[in-house]
């Protein structure tokens, strides 16, 4: 299971990475200069920012709310699926 990272900290990289990113031939490369001060994975950082800008708006995709809601919707339909299966094997007998 992966590590919980500290919001705040997430937060510095991605503001990090935006601040410095012109100075960078590539979003890659910022994120792997940021990664290195912060102690993070470089991969992580970049999909951070990418994150943000979904959630921003400056990049089409599912955003962090849009995602944490299909979650609890498929969790849900989970959970009343087995209610019916639970239902339909008591009205058998």
């Amino acid at each position: 299971m992966p590590k919980k990272i500290d919001p705040a900290l997430r937060e510095r990289a991605v503001r990090l990475v935006r601040e410095h990113r012109p100075e960078y031939p590539s979003l890659t490369a910022a994120s792997a200069a940021v990664a290195r001060q912060v102690g993070v994975g470089h991969e992580s950082v970049r999909r951070w920012v990418l994150q943000a800008d979904i959630d921003d708006g400056t990049r089409d995709g599912v955003t962090s709310v849009e995602h944490a809601e299909i979650k609890r919707l498929k969790a849900e339909n989970k959970r009343l699926r087995e209610d019916v299966a639970i239902l339909k094997a008591a009205t058998s007998f």
